[in-house]
């Protein structure tokens, strides 16, 4: 099927004239119109502005302009990211009758890159405060499995690209946004580099660690959506004015010669941690050596203290930007949203300099840590997907995760799937990260894996009802 495509492949059809934007964008329609009653993935729809757009990207093919390898490809954004002219509601009721006037700076490069706006999709409420109970809108249901969870907060663009509902989704990532969802549904997503993303226009939650950045099915489409959202905006303060390097440009040149540092330590001995995640880890570990890899295992600063200071920045500064809102409409607030911001209330501007503080020191810590290696590799969420229904092992699955020390960082990291569990036959996944605005270092040692792990075309089992 069309909609089942990597949206290189689909770009490429494109490009040779074998298949029009029109119809990418029908097929993708098709889609949704299939899955999205069961998983709930998508909260607004543009279906006749998408094939309007896609009619005028088809004119532009005719006349010679070909705009880039997005040209044609429908996307969709979390709905924390402004369309002009389409509510961006946070999921909540806080916002639901609130639409910007402007683009985020990143749907208006996508746009210009040709590709194709086809919706918005399910956040947890303000990316915060668990899965949605109480919000405007449902949590989304994971296509690998309805009785367990995605995560959040990217959750919707997870499920919408698991499920082939769109080959490209936006997610913002503070404490693990992106890659946690991107781990349970099986696809890549990317945090990239702070600052190498422009976050104008996208609702803030922790401006100090708020990313913007892709989820896709494969390696190669997150590289070349990257491409397209990196760079510098002198409307943002947190934008690097730095090159941009060609992510694709070595991707398939191996892994002979690099140095990766492997943290692994913590999960090993973690009772909690699932057996099926470890040996996809050390299949993946055993592939790197045999490209020519050099691994050594480096420590990570205090899995614990890193999220705790992460998590208490996240109630801080998610504080400070509600409390005119948790003032004046607190009664419009889901209760989880309301109750994870309400924490940063009881802390003090001495509280938060302390915290910021001891941020530093970690990230000194991290930094000698990986300084003699190109890439780290770890796990990504190394316990078992938890069941929906189990709603204690669902409040703790922070806990099992490395994504928040590459929040306090800044640097980048790219999650990628790793295989399936040969026990529930959800997905598994590891976690890749770089030295600052090395993107494509990730990218290459990212394909590498995918290549040789076979995980580049990894599906979920289509098992909901209602898709044909």
């Amino acid at each position: 099927m069309l909609a089942e495509k990597p949206l290189y492949a689909v770009s490429e059809l494109i490009r040779r004239g074998e298949v029009s934007p029109v119809e990418v964008t029908e097929a993708i329609l098709q889609r949704i119109e299939h899955a999205n009653p069961v998983l709930k993935a998508f909260i607004q729809l543009s279906g006749d502005k998408a094939l309007a757009d896609a009619r005028r990207a088809e004119k532009e093919i005719h006349a010679g302009r070909v705009r880039g390898p997005l040209h044609g490809v429908p996307f969709a954004l979390k709905d924390l990211i402004d369309h002009a002219g389409i509510p961006t509601t946070a999921n909540s009721r806080v916002l639901q009758d609130w639409t910007p006037e402007r683009h985020a700076h990143v749907t208006g490069l996508l746009k210009e890159a040709g590709a194709i706006y086809i919706g918005k999709l399910v956040t947890n409420e303000f990316a915060c405060g668990g899965a949605p109970t109480d919000a405007l809108h449902p949590a989304p249901l994971n296509p690998w499995s309805a009785d367990h969870v995605t995560a959040g907060s990217s959750s919707g663009s997870a499920v919408a690209v698991a499920a082939g509902m769109v080959p490209l989704a936006l997610g913002t990532d503070t404490n693990g946004s992106i890659r946690n969802p991107a781990s349970r549904c099986g696809v890549v997503g990317m945090k990239p580099t702070y600052g190498r993303v422009s976050r104008r226009g996208v609702l803030p939650l922790a401006p100090s660690m708020d990313h913007v950045g892709p989820m896709t099915r494969c390696v190669r489409d997150n590289a070349l959506a990257l491409q397209a959202l990196a760079g510098f905006d002198r409307r943002d303060a947190t934008s690097r004015n730095l090159p941009v390097d060609d992510y694709t440009r070595d991707m398939e040149a191996g892994v002979k010669g690099l140095r990766i540092g492997v943290i692994a330590d913590i999960f090993r001995h973690d009772p909690m941690t699932d057996p099926q995640h470890t040996q996809a880890f050390d299949a993946g570990l055993d592939a790197l050596s045999s490209g020519g890899a050099t691994l050594t295992e480096i420590p990570l600063p205090d899995l614990a203290l890193c999220n705790a200071v992460a998590r208490s920045l996240l109630s801080m500064e998610g504080f400070a930007m509600h409390e005119p809102w948790l003032n004046s409409v607190p009664h419009l607030y889901g209760s989880g949203c309301k109750s994870r911001l309400l924490q940063g209330a009881f802390f003090s501007a001495a509280d938060y300099l302390r915290a910021q503080r001891l941020r530093g020191r970690l990230i000194e810590q991290l930094a000698a840590a990986s300084a003699q290696v190109d890439v780290i590799i770890t796990a990504s969420c190394y316990n078992a997907t938890p069941r929906v229904d189990d709603e204690i092992a669902a409040a703790k699955r922070h806990l099992y995760q490395l994504h928040m020390p590459f929040n306090l960082s800044g640097q980048p990291a790219l999650v990628i799937p790793s295989g399936v569990s040969q026990i529930d036959g959800l997905p598994l996944s590891l976690q890749l990260a770089g030295r600052p605005f090395e993107e494509a270092l990730l990218y290459r040692v990212a394909y590498y894996l995918e290549q040789a792990l076979g995980t580049a075309s990894l599906q979920p089992p289509q098992a909901w009802e209602a898709v044909p």
